[in-house]
């Protein structure tokens, strides 16, 4: 690739974004953001699907198709690529997606 202007600067700011995120506790947050944009998620996913009522089967395996994804790359490969960070992120987006749709699951049947 030629080192251009904007390629240069896309370079610098991944560099500087991973720099940022080697401290812990920035790390930590930004896991906990993921989670809990994926608990957001699910809500919004149940309930435009439920309002739909034509789209449930196809919503569903997609969503299972995802998660089953992101579970393959965060848990079959080294130990290295599983714990970087974006892979980190994903895996957090996929529990909180998981944990709100049980909740939801939880919410209907009571």
């Amino acid at each position: 690739m030629q080192n251009t202007r904007i390629s240069t600067l896309v370079d610098n700011i991944v560099g500087g974004l991973g720099s940022f995120f080697l401290n812990p506790w920035r790390r930590f947050s930004l896991l906990l953001i993921s989670l809990l944009l994926g608990n957001f998620l699910g809500i919004a996913i149940s309930s435009i699907s439920g309002q739909k009522a034509d789209l449930d089967i196809v919503a569903s395996a997609i969503l299972v198709a995802i998660t089953e994804a992101i579970s393959r790359l965060a848990y079959s490969t080294p130990s290295a690529t599983a714990r970087s960070l974006p892979v980190q992120v994903l895996n957090a987006l996929k529990l909180g997606l998981i944990y709100s749709l049980f909740v939801e699951a939880f919410k209907l049947a009571s």
